[in-house]
């Protein structure tokens, strides 16, 4: 789904810019310059960001915990 019609930044894209690395909002709004033109999309993008983030920790962490 798209979310930010301005730079064509969809949802696939904040996850996939997440599993290479982002960690924050910020870091995403770098990368794929969501949420810098109009701002529309800003709430949701963070939103999905955010989600993406905590998977990933969460998911980091279960590996972790299986390495023990």
């Amino acid at each position: 789904m798209y979310i930010c019609l301005c730079k064509g930044v969809t949802d696939h894209k904040i996850r996939q810019v997440v599993e290479d690395g982002a960690r924050s909002w910020r870091e995403v709004r770098e990368r794929t310059g969501c949420g810098t033109q109009c701002g529309k999309c800003a709430c949701t993008a963070k939103t999905v960001a955010q989600h993406a983030i905590k998977d990933t920790l969460v998911a980091s962490a279960d590996d972790l915990a299986y390495a023990i």
